[in-house]
């Protein structure tokens, strides 16, 4: 500590400030959060100048799931666990073979039974009060893993010799990457509609999937191409060396490499699109966000939006935390397994 903090007048000036700034917020956060808090279902929480976590109490059903019926909140919430499920044993790299693809391939089937419904004795429910934090995982997971492949792929296609590849594929980046997401959006939830046929329509959840995919692989694609441009000439020279064409080459050499490089910039990339998927509430998506705006208009909610934001925020750091960390381990792992 003397080093760090108190080894010049200066850093011991600066020292004290923050501990003063700290102990003059943190204190009386902790007895607005905490001590002075509601908690119950339905509590009177005007007058008592604390948080009021019973905004969360009283409506994490709507908050959580939206407008999917209550009495089957089993569904999604079986759903929700089988993904986590899922995600936690995909962590560990020794589970990394075919029964687990298979194992996703099902598990994704029975999800979308689940939330859906209409068979096997289930009740059907419409895909648009699918709300809350289904929405969001089904936008974020879905969004990240389809728009991986493709911004390799897109990434490849710069780096190709064809002219008419390489330019659409230019073409395609530079023009996703020079607007913003919610433009994609709306051209998603207004303009597409236009140029279907009459009395054809498409879902507004899947175009909204479309546009999050396509604006995440053009990002991916530049990253990807940086770790393409990175590898030393002679790893192409040693694949043509013992008679490695180009496909075998890409997908035993040089893509490894590559993508190992640009881990952290790509996990930065899918946690950015992570937390875009809530930017669906401008073209009427009820994602979590969303969801949390229909509590707070309540009459009896209104003025305690700061509690029902930090519950949500929470939700979103733990699972960008979770990326974060699975990124630091995985990279962790490859270098192990270098050395």
């Amino acid at each position: 500590m003397r080093e760090n903090l108190f080894s010049t007048p200066f850093n011991t000036i600066l020292t004290i400030i923050i501990v003063s700034v700290l102990w003059i917020s943190i204190i009386p956060f902790v007895k607005w959060a905490l001590i002075n808090s509601s908690w119950l279902p339905d509590a009177n929480c005007r007058g008592t100048g604390g948080a009021c976590w019973s905004i969360i109490s009283s409506n994490y059903k709507i908050i959580l799931f939206g407008f999917y019926p209550q009495d089957i909140l089993w569904r999604p919430v079986t759903a929700i666990v089988m993904l986590v499920s899922l995600l936690f044993i995909s962590r560990n790299r020794n589970f990394w073979n075919a029964f687990l693809g298979y194992s996703w391939l099902i598990s994704l089937m029975i999800m979308g039974l689940l939330l859906k419904g209409g068979v096997f004795g289930l009740e059907p429910v419409d895909i648009e009060k699918w709300g809350g934090i289904i929405l969001t995982l089904l936008l974020s997971v879905f969004g990240l893993t389809a728009a991986y492949p493709l911004g390799i792929i897109l990434a490849l296609g710069r780096q190709s010799e064809m002219p008419v590849i390489k330019t659409f594929c230019i073409f395609y980046i530079e023009l996703i990457r020079g607007v913003p997401l919610i433009s994609l959006l709306f051209m998603s939830s207004v303009v597409f509609p236009l140029f279907l046929p009459e009395g054809v329509s498409i879902n507004g959840i899947l175009r909204a999937q479309v546009a999050i995919i396509m604006f995440t692989a053009a990002y991916i694609a530049e990253v990807v191409r940086g770790g393409l441009q990175g590898m030393n000439k002679g790893q192409f020279e040693a694949a043509d060396s013992i008679g490695l064409n180009y496909v075998q080459t890409m997908r035993l050499i040089i893509l490894p490499q590559a993508l190992k490089i640009v881990i952290p910039p790509s996990v930065s990339v899918l946690i950015s699109a992570f937390k875009d998927t809530s930017l669906v509430v401008i073209i009427g998506l009820y994602d979590l966000l969303k969801t949390t705006q229909t509590t707070l208009s309540e009459p009896k909610w209104m003025g305690f939006s700061a509690e029902a934001y930090i519950f949500i925020a929470l939700i979103y750091f733990v699972c960008c935390f979770f990326m974060s960390t699975y990124s630091r381990k995985l990279e962790d792992e490859l270098n192990t397994d270098l050395e």
